[in-house]
C-alpha cells in the first residue's frame, strides 16, 4: 500500500523533529527559521509525544514510501549533492538498511508476546525498508556504492558484536522488571533524532528534490515516533522500578543511532555537521526536552551531551 498525497487529509503524526506543546502560533520566529519547511501541524497545534497511537490506523495509511512522481535518477545530474551532505546520505542509507537488525534485537525479548508491538515493528521494519531504498537510488545517482550489496558489507563487518546483541537482548529481558519499556524508550528517542537529522540534512544540502524526498520520509518517522514514544510514556508510568531502570540503561548506554554499525568517525563527522552549529545545538535542546518529557526521564540531556561529545571528536 502506497503513501500517498491521498493521506494528507489524515491527522498528521508528529512529523516535526522539535516538537513543542505550544500552538503553532507561538513559535518564535527563531524556531520557525530552525523548523523550516518541516513543520506539519494539526489545526490547532503541533502534536506532542501525549499523542495516543492507534495501531489500526496506522496500518491503514502506512505503506511503502511513495516517490514515484520523484526523479530521484536523473534531479541529480544536474545539481549533484556535495560531497558533505552524500557522505551523511551514506550513513543514513546505511541505518535505514540495519532495521530489520534492530528488530531482530526487540524480538529476541519478550515483546514478541504483545501482538501490538509486533503489528508495529512489521510496518516499521516496511516502511523503513523502502526508507534505505529510496535513499540508495540517489547514492546511485552520484555514481555511488548502494543498495544490498552495500548493505551486505556493512553487515559483514559487523563481525561478533552483531552475533551476541541478540544474547544480550535476551538475558535483560530475564533480568529487567519491564526490558520493553527501555527499549520503547531507546526507539522513540532514536527516532526522534533520525526524523531531525533529516531535517537537518534538508536544510544543509537545499536540493529541491532531496528535500521533498525527506519530508516524505519524515511524515513516515513521525508515525514511528508517535507509537514509541507512547508506548514508553504507558510502560515508564506503571512503576517506579521500571523507570529507574530505564534511566540507568539509557544513562549508562544509550548512544546515537547507528553507533557500532558504523565507524565512530562516521559518527561523529554526522553529528559534527548536522547538529555542529548554532541551530543544530537548539534541535538537540528540543529533543531533550521531548524526553524530559517521559515519566521519570527528566534531565538526562543524553542528546546534548552526546552533541558536544562528538562534535568535538576528530
Amino acid at each position: 500500500m502506497a503513501v500517498s498525497k491521498a493521506d494528507r487529509g489524515i491527522p498528521p503524526i508528529l512529523a516535526d523533529p522539535l516538537l513543542t506543546d505550544q500552538p503553532a502560533a507561538a513559535h518564535s520566529e527563531r524556531d520557525r527559521s530552525i523548523l523550516g519547511p518541516f513543520v506539519i501541524q494539526t489545526r490547532q497545534q503541533i502534536r506532542t509525544i501525549d499523542v495516543a497511537f492507534d495501531v489500526d490506523t496506522y496500518l491503514k495509511v502506512g505503506g511503502r514510501l511513495d516517490v514515484s512522481d520523484l526523479d530521484l535518477r536523473g534531479a541529480f545530474a544536474d545539481h549533484p549533492l556535495d560531497q558533505a551532505s552524500r557522505r551523511c546520505l551514506r550513513y543514513m542509507h546505511d541505518i535505514e538498511n540495519h532495521t530489520v537488525c534492530y528488530l531482530r534485537d526487540v524480538l529476541v525479548t519478550k515483546a514478541h508476546r504483545d501482538p501490538a508491538i509486533t503489528t508495529f515493528l512489521t510496518m516499521w521494519n516496511y516502511e523503513e525498508h523502502w526508507h534505505g531504498d529510496a535513499l540508495a537510488v540517489v547514492l546511485a545517482a552520484h555514481g555511488e556504492h548502494s543498495g544490498r550489496a552495500r548493505t551486505q558489507v556493512i553487515r559483514a563487518s559487523n563481525g561478533p558484536r552483531t552475533t551476541l546483541r541478540p544474547l544480550a537482548f535476551m538475558l535483560g529481558s530475564s533480568l529487567l522488571p519491564d526490558m520493553i519499556a527501555l527499549q520503547m524508550t531507546w526507539g522513540a528517542i532514536n527516532e526522534w533524532t533520525t526524523q531531525a537529522g533529516y531535517a537537518r540534512l534538508a536544510a544543509k544540502a537545499n536540493h529541491p528534490t532531496l528535500t521533498e524526498l525527506l519530508r516524505r520520509i519524515m511524515r513516515q518517522e513521525g508515525r514511528h515516533i508517535d507509537f514509541y514514544a507512547s508506548e514508553a510514556r504507558r510502560r515508564l508510568s506503571r512503576s517506579a522500578a521500571v523507570r529507574r531502570a530505564t534511566r540507568f540503561g539509557l544513562r549508562r548506554y544509550w548512544t546515537p543511532v547507528g553507533t557500532g554499525v558504523r565507524p565512530r568517525s562516521e559518527v561523529s563527522f554526522l553529528v559534527r555537521h548536522l547538529f555542529g552549529d548554532e541551530e543544530g545545538a537548539a534541535v538537540a535542546a528540543r529533543i531533550d526536552r521531548n524526553i524530559d518529557r517521559l515519566p521519570g526521564l527528566e534531565r538526562l540531556a543524553l542528546v546534548t551531551t552526546a552533541r558536544a561529545r562528538l562534535s568535538a571528536a576528530p
